[in-house]
């Protein structure tokens, strides 16, 4: 039998073998170039997104910018209305600022992070900012009140609440959650809303313990001070009017143990 050359099992002639490659190199060519062009349009999304990560920032940077001066025009907002109120009430510019640094002591002893004891401090000054709106005739009066006269006094919460209601600053809400529930009891006899236990607010619970502690140590025209340790006997076992009943007893037990920072601040911030 005749075998068959080499070259005439060949698929390809020279010419057909050129021509393929031809097109192998055109395709390669074109493959190539569709590569650059990716690479191109790459390098100018890369570019892209450089330039909104920088207006990112930028804008970033404009609203903590903005968030900051908001921030500042609230605390403002709190500290003119604080000193508005403390115009119309017998309580004084120290009064107010020992009632901020009580507030964060416990704030801070009860497990609240920082930025709430910060805001806490702030906002307790403001817990009575409803007297406002009551009339000087009662709020000014030497003696004891009448029943109505004690139904008009008792709508100072809810008149301060009304004040800050609204606002979607932190402090702001902060602040109307203290000057509503101030005087909310943990046995449920205070009000304005007759709320119990942990239905009050942290802060208004803090805010409540801390203001009797300062009224009880405080001169006013119709009482003499109570020292110190009387003050936090009378806390811990009542003296008619005020009762333990009346207090969280988580904070009234922090209060127990931190009652020398409270007598230290109540001694180092003094009206002129």
């Amino acid at each position: 039998m005749r075998k068959e050359s080499a070259t005439s099992a060949s698929p390809w002639t020279k010419e057909e073998l050129h021509q393929q490659l031809l097109r192998y190199a055109g395709d390669l060519q074109q493959s190539i170039g569709r590569e650059r062009d990716a690479q191109r349009q790459l390098a100018r999304i890369v570019e892209q997104l450089e330039s909104y990560s920088v207006d990112l920032r930028k804008a970033v940077a404009a609203e903590r910018e903005r968030a900051r001066q908001l921030e500042e025009s609230y605390l403002d907002t709190i500290l003119r209305l604080g000193r508005a109120s403390s115009f119309r009430d017998d309580e004084t510019q120290a009064h107010a600022a020992r009632l901020g640094m009580y507030a964060r002591v416990l704030a801070d002893a009860s497990g609240l992070g920082p930025r709430d004891c910060r805001i806490i401090e702030i906002v307790a000054p403001m817990h009575d900012i409803g007297k406002i709106g009551i009339p000087d005739a009662i709020l000014h009066k030497p003696g004891p009140l009448t029943s109505d006269e004690w139904k008009v006094m008792r709508r100072h919460p809810a008149i301060g609440a009304s004040l800050l209601r609204g606002s979607h600053s932190d402090l702001l809400e902060a602040a109307r959650l203290v000057a509503l529930t101030h005087h909310e009891a943990w046995d449920g006899s205070g009000y304005p809303q007759g709320l119990r236990g942990d239905e009050i607010p942290i802060v208004g619970r803090i805010v409540k313990l801390v203001d009797v502690y300062d009224a009880l140590r405080s001169p006013r025209p119709y009482k003499k001070p109570i020292p110190h340790e009387d003050t936090c006997r009378i806390l811990r076992e009542g003296d008619g009017r005020t009762l333990p009943c009346h207090f969280d007893p988580r904070l009234l037990q922090l209060l127990a143990e931190l009652h020398e920072s409270l007598a230290e601040i109540y001694e180092h911030n003094q009206d002129e």
